[in-house]
């Protein structure tokens, strides 16, 4: 008696319907237009001429590109002074605060030292409390130590990141130990063995963590705001509330055209770097 043995073809996927694809590609367009048409209306307007800005119905395209509104946006208020200021804050900054995080997170993951969970677990909690409940202790610290309008002002109080140090520690639990336990028997210490092998093996999260730091480094306004008084030491999004308030709240195409100065650098980050952003981030997303 011979037994037979059926051959099964593989199960094709089951492709989505189109009607159901359809769905997608519409929701996906409704959420797009929700996150690129302020974008849009930002660029045009500040392109526009005058008159165009107010017509109804509104003209989705200018007739004629108005490059003057960023030349009188420029003037109108010391641009250079806020590039200068959150270029200073925004590089030292980030370097000091991806720095931190990354020592920290490289200390939590390849180091043994009493109550490292505990530790991390504070870390975690800082996560939690609003950044704005810390105001009022770093005011009076920053003030107590003669750095109000200064950088070191503007700077030291964030050079910690919890968020930050947790993304690299995550992350850091995901790569093979075999690779940090052969450094170390060649002799290496842990600085070359993270300068020589964890950092290259972390260049998509390390990446990532740079671009989040520097977005939110450019982006302050509530801390500059408090802790300078002269318009020297401003940033640019707190020049661009000085920019309103010049100009009123009819010369929009003036104030629109601030507003993409401020955004340009950063849009330019994001696209350069997005390639390795949506790896960095969902790394180690699942490792605890």
């Amino acid at each position: 008696m011979t037994a037979t043995l059926e051959r099964t073809a593989p199960a094709r996927p089951q492709q989505t319907p189109r009607s159901v694809r359809a769905v997608q590609y519409v929701v996906l367009v409704g959420v797009a237009a929700v996150f690129l048409g302020p974008l849009y209306w930002l660029l045009t307007t500040s392109l526009k001429a005058a008159d165009e800005i107010y017509q109804a119905p509104p003209e989705w395209w200018p007739s004629a590109l108005t490059w003057e509104n960023f030349g009188l946006a420029w003037h109108a208020a010391p641009f250079d002074m806020f590039f200068l200021n959150s270029t200073v804050t925004t590089v030292a900054g980030t370097a000091l605060k991806v720095a931190n995080a990354v020592l920290t997170a490289y200390a939590f993951v390849y180091l043994r030292f009493p109550f490292k969970n505990v530790l991390f677990m504070g870390v975690l909690g800082a996560m939690m409390v609003p950044g704005h409940v810390t105001l009022l202790p770093n005011y009076l610290t920053v003030a107590s130590l003669g750095w109000i309008n200064t950088y070191a002002g503007l700077i030291i109080p964030g050079i910690g990141s919890a968020f930050a140090t947790f993304l690299m520690r995550q992350h850091f639990l995901t790569l093979p130990r075999e690779v940090t336990d052969a450094a170390s028997a060649d002799g290496a210490g842990h600085l070359r063995t993270l300068w020589q092998v964890v950092l290259p093996m972390s260049r998509p999260m390390l990446i990532t963590v740079l671009v989040i730091t520097a977005v939110e480094e450019w982006n302050q306004f509530v801390w500059p705001l408090i802790v300078t008084n002269t318009v020297e030491m401003r940033t640019l999004p707190v020049g661009l509330l000085l920019l309103k308030d010049q100009e009123g709240p009819t010369n929009w195409g003036t104030i629109m055209a601030g507003t993409a100065l401020v955004l340009a650098p950063m849009l330019l980050i994001f696209f350069v770097a997005q390639r390795w952003i949506v790896g960095g981030i969902t790394a180690g997303a699942v490792k605890g």
